[in-house]
Formats: C-alpha cells, sequence, structure tokens
C-alpha cells in the first residue's frame, strides 16, 4: 500500500451508529466447511482466545505467514473463536474463474498491489470496520521468504489502518502450516495435500491479544512505521513458543519456496544469527 495517510477512513468510534455488516450466506457456509474440513489435512493446535468484547467487531486482526495454506488453517481457528473475518486479500484471487466469483460474493477485499488504486483497499477496510467487521490481513503482505521462515519486515497498511480508525490490532502468530502444501506449481501442490492425510503435520495457531498502540498518533509521519514493527515484535514473541524445538531453521524444507534475506526482520534478536 502506498503512503499516503487515509484521511477519509472512518473512526470506529462513530460505528456505534452505524448499521453492523451481515455475514454473506455463503461465507458463513463456508466457515463451516472450513472449520470441519482444515483438521482432515492437520492436528489443528488453536490457543489463546479473541475476547468477548472484540468478537462482534471492529476488529483487525493480523499474522505472519507462512505458507499457501494457512489462510484456510486461520479461517478454521477463527470460526472456532466464532469470528467470520474477512481477508484483505491480492487481486489475482479476485481474478481468477469461479474462486474470484467466490471471494466476491463472501465479501473480502481486493488488493491491487503495484497499482494506483491499491490505497482503495485501505479505504474499502475502513469502510468495513465502520460497519464492525473483522478485517484479516498479513503485514508482510507476502508469504515469508526468510529462509527460516521467520516474520519479514511488515509493510505500514496495517499499522495505518489502526491508527486512522481506532480498531484495535490483535496478533496471531501460526506454525506448521507450511508443512501440509507446497509453495508453487499446481500437481505438487496438490499432491503434498494429499499426502498431509496421512503425514498429520501439527498446525498451531495462537491468539496473542491485542498490540498497544494508544501512545501514537496517526498525525506523527513516523507512527506507522513504529506501530509496524511494534506488531511484528508482539508477533515473533508469541512466534518463539510455537516453535521452541525449531529456534533457527525449520525441520519441514519446501524446495518449491524461493528464499531472501531481504525483508527479514531483526533476525539476529530472535535466533542469534546475525546472517
Amino acid at each position: 500500500m502506498g503512503t499516503s495517510p487515509p484521511e477519509s477512513l472512518h473512526n470506529v468510534e462513530d460505528s456505534t451508529s452505524r448499521k453492523s455488516y451481515r455475514v454473506p450466506p455463503l461465507w458463513r457456509l463456508l466457515l463451516r466447511l472450513l472449520r470441519r474440513a482444515v483438521p482432515l489435512f492437520c492436528r489443528l493446535r488453536v490457543t489463546g482466545d479473541i475476547p468477548a468484547a472484540l468478537r462482534d467487531g471492529p476488529l483487525i486482526i493480523v499474522s505472519n505467514h507462512v505458507g499457501t495454506f494457512d489462510p484456510f488453517v486461520l479461517i478454521a481457528a477463527c470460526a472456532a473463536h466464532g469470528v467470520a473475518p474477512r481477508f484483505l486479500a491480492t487481486g489475482g484471487m479476485f481474478r481468477a474463474p469461479v474462486f474470484g466469483a467466490i471471494m466476491r460474493a463472501s465479501g473480502h477485499i481486493r488488493v491491487d498491489r503495484g497499482h494506483r488504486t491499491v490505497t482503495d483497499a485501505l479505504h474499502r477496510a475502513g469502510d468495513a470496520l465502520a460497519e464492525n467487521s473483522t478485517i484479516l490481513l498479513y503485514p508482510e503482505g507476502r508469504i515469508s521468504l526468510d529462509p527460516g521462515l521467520w516474520p519479514e519486515r511488515a509493510k505500514t497498511g496495517a499499522a495505518r489502518l489502526a491508527l486512522h480508525t481506532g480498531a484495535p490490532v490483535l496478533v496471531v502468530a501460526q506454525w506448521g502450516a507450511h508443512e501440509i502444501m507446497a509453495w508453487d506449481r499446481p500437481a505438487t501442490m496438490a499432491a503434498t495435500l494429499l499426502s498431509a492425510v496421512y503425514r498429520r503435520p501439527v498446525a498451531r495457531v495462537h491468539f496473542a491479544g491485542v498490540v498497544d498502540l494508544s501512545d501514537l498518533s496517526p498525525g506523527d509521519p513516523s507512527a506507522a512505521r513504529a506501530a509496524a514493527d511494534r506488531i511484528t515484535r508482539h508477533g515473533l514473541d508469541a512466534l518463539l513458543p510455537l516453535r521452541a524445538d525449531e529456534p533457527v531453521m525449520p525441520r519441514h524444507v519446501d524446495h518449491t519456496r524461493p528464499l531472501s534475506t531481504a525483508r527479514t526482520y531483526r533476525r539476529d534478536e530472535v535466533t542469534g544469527d546475525a546472517s
């Protein structure tokens, strides 16, 4: 997303007078199906909680991004808590045959990366929060390319959305979903997904609480970066226990996934490895 301030975003303090968002029937159905289907491919372990006062929105949920299957794991975990999140997802998903129609009918929000209209997604997300929606997004903006699958340096979109709307940010840490399905190549993705039925990898999702951003002002030019880094730090702290037996590198290596340390966030502080 761009860096121009989203001046027209609604502050969620005004959302009490607005009509609450009604989750589309198709999305309600898919939530129920995915809650039951995801455990067929993994042993899903959900810890932590979403405070009852936040479950009806407005709420921003942010998570680290470890693999192609982890959105389904997150959906199942949210559904277990009675929350129907609306994803901010890349525009390519909305252009795909059939799947794009499902995304639109389910109320998700399109992000046109690399286009002038990319900031429109931030305004649509602000409107959704004003309707008491729950928004789910990945601050990194992509699946982590770090060799150790540590979170990359977050973009500022989620932070700016939180600062300009006042919506709380709840951090989710997850680990293990990268073992369920490969990164790329449809045949490999399908083969690894089918093999997960008998491999039964463990997918852990931890709802790690709300990040306090109350001391940051949306009018401060440095606030968005500070908020983004604080969100990432909170997520890293929550991720460490989930992968305590894999403190540097993951056991499972997906050779189809490209690697890069260009955007790795404070890896030396997390793992003791300054490389």
